[in-house]
């Protein structure tokens, strides 16, 4: 039995496989460097590179300019999102001013404005498949993709009946326009390296 197939079974003890549980069980044991996600069901640790961290910079840089400094922008923090066993933790995320955690201490998916993903390789599918399709659930307004290894951003927005109704492909050294969106802003992407 794996570490992480003893773990799910301690979960499955305490009478029902929650996300708090498989979180619990499963944070002490990731390695530093690592997050953990949970996409329905399934437990995927990634480690975060050099080229994902500044893409992730830039935009964070880009929604400080517009909301100040003290914006709330998370970063590889657990969300839980709509559909069974979906506790994710966005590369960035824009929450609604005046929020407040909820009952666990956790943001509600309810109050976040705009969500950026930059692709893994190992994740690319949960990017662009399951999770696409919770944020659109969930009604967030805005989701980018930034994909170092096709050098363009897709840009999600519109969210309808658990998808997204309109997607814009902008390549890498392009603007993209979110200026007509809650994020109002235009994100530079020429220093946004590729893999």
């Amino acid at each position: 039995m794996t570490v992480l197939e003893d773990r799910i079974a301690m979960a499955e003890e305490d009478d029902e496989l929650t996300l708090d549980n498989l979180f619990a069980s499963l944070e002490p044991a990731t390695p530093e460097g690592y997050k953990v996600e949970i996409v329905e069901g399934t437990v995927f640790m990634v480690p975060q590179r050099d080229i994902h961290w500044a893409i992730i910079r830039r935009i964070v840089r880009a929604l400080e300019d517009v909301f100040g400094v003290d914006v709330n922008v998370l970063s590889d923090v657990r969300i839980d999102f709509p559909g069974a066993l979906n506790g994710y933790a966005p590369d960035v995320a824009k929450v609604r001013e005046g929020a407040t955690k909820n009952a666990k201490n956790l943001w509600s998916h309810q109050d976040l404005e705009f969500i950026a993903e930059v692709i893994s390789q190992g994740t690319a599918a949960n990017d662009y498949g399951p999770k696409r399709i919770a944020y659109a659930t969930a009604e967030v307004p805005v989701y980018l993709i930034a994909d170092p290894y096709q050098g363009r951003c897709h840009v999600f927005t519109d969210p309808k009946e658990g998808d997204y109704a309109t997607e814009t492909r902008v390549s890498f050294g392009s603007t993209v326009d979110l200026t007509g969106t809650v994020v109002g802003l235009t994100l530079e992407t020429d220093g946004f390296p590729r893999d």
